[in-house]
């Protein structure tokens, strides 16, 4: 028996216009993309100017809306009568990066960055970039005023809270001894200069360049002196992010599939956002499995089933009753996991969806789902 949680009521969270961004979390496989989908699609049903941003590089959110691609700038994908509006874009970490940077360098600056090959791959590769740029992309939706409501789709897996971490990641690369070190000849200017960069950098820059060339290094003190006054602006963009994610007008939802890895997962991103201070709306269980007979059990199923068996009669409906039995042990599997996470966070509301016989790829599947959600409130 599933312990009584409180009740995740989807539509209060929609209809409220004070709620202004939903971040949907969780790991990967549990249906994320698909619940921040419906989310939007629903939200526009019911009036709100929505976007949905996937920070996931799968093409999910796309397909779950019939779309053959989407890309870094907003897409409208459908629009009603009450001024509801569906939009919807995948972060392109890249041409994010290079938006930051024609935005807020000179030209010239900007020029010497961007066809720097030490941008390049960091702006495609470096590791916290995504979660970097998702930071960014979100601030830039929120700051335009363009939309009402903005729905985030993370990445599968842990590092869908990744971005939680982006200022003070960003912060320590920007800080670290290596960066200070190509940094300071420039900074100090003139003569100083000349005598910094023999004096503390020559042993470690003859080494570098014996490793490296001398060319590859030169790059790599051009990109981050050139760098370095873009990054501070958007380490306070970041900052200032990270604390509209904390505000009220936030909502996070944790989205799981009803088994152990996946519960356990949930566990873990409820506990992370209350270290961080982060506002939970609650848990969508997805793809819960249940039977429109609940009351005939797995075991009376299984002897009935071993009963017609033995008589070597009804053999379809023995088939029927052995695959009501599996689906009820299912069901019973399904709950316990549940149960255990209901008992260890109490508190926390739950919406559960429950399994559907099919994939969703247009907006009807996602309006299902939305009404699924909206059910279970």
């Amino acid at each position: 028996m599933i312990r009584k949680a409180p009740v995740l009521d989807v539509d209060a969270i929609l209809d409220d216009r004070a709620t202004r961004i939903i971040v949907c979390c969780g790991s990967g496989g549990v249906g994320k993309t698909t619940t921040a989908a419906a989310l939007g699609l629903r939200a526009a049903e019911r009036g709100r100017c929505a976007v949905v941003l996937t920070v996931d590089p799968a093409r999910r959110l796309a397909q779950s809306m019939g779309l053959t691609e989407l890309d870094n700038t907003p897409r409208e994908v459908a629009s009603y009568d009450n001024g509801g509006k569906l939009f919807a874009m995948m972060l392109d970490m890249k041409r994010t990066f290079d938006e930051i940077i024609e935005a807020h360098a000179d030209p010239e600056r900007a020029r010497q960055i961007l066809t720097n090959p030490f941008y390049q791959s960091l702006s495609s590769s470096f590791s916290g970039t995504q979660e970097y740029m998702a930071m960014e992309k979100l601030g830039q939706l929120r700051r335009s005023g363009e939309w009402d409501l903005i729905i985030v789709d993370t990445p599968p897996s842990r590092s869908a809270l990744d971005f939680l971490d982006a200022p003070e990641r960003l912060g320590r690369f920007l800080d670290g001894r290596f960066i200070r070190l190509l940094t300071a000849p420039a900074k100090a200017g003139g003569r100083s200069a000349f005598k910094l960069l023999n004096a503390g950098f020559g042993l470690v820059a003859g080494a570098m360049t014996k490793l490296l060339g001398a060319q590859v290094l030169k790059d790599l003190q051009t990109f981050v002196s050139a760098l370095d006054a873009v990054f501070g602006g958007f380490r306070q963009r970041a900052e200032m992010t990270y604390k509209l994610l904390q505000a009220q007008g936030t909502a996070f939802i944790v989205v799981a599939a009803p088994e152990r890895d996946a519960m356990r997962e949930a566990a873990y991103f409820v506990e992370r956002l209350a270290e961080e201070r982060m506002p939970l709306a609650g848990l969508v269980v997805n793809r819960v499995h249940t039977s429109p007979v609940s009351g005939l059990s797995a075991a009376r199923s299984t002897a009935a089933a071993e009963e017609l068996e033995a008589r070597g009669e009804h053999e379809l409906t023995a088939a029927v009753l052995r695959l009501h039995a599996g689906r009820m042990q299912l069901a019973a599997r399904e709950g316990r996991e549940q149960d255990h996470f209901v008992s260890a966070h109490p508190t926390v509301p739950v919406a559960q969806v429950p399994a559907m016989s099919q994939d969703v790829h247009d907006l009807d599947g996602l309006r299902a789902i939305g009404d699924l959600m909206a059910k279970a409130s």
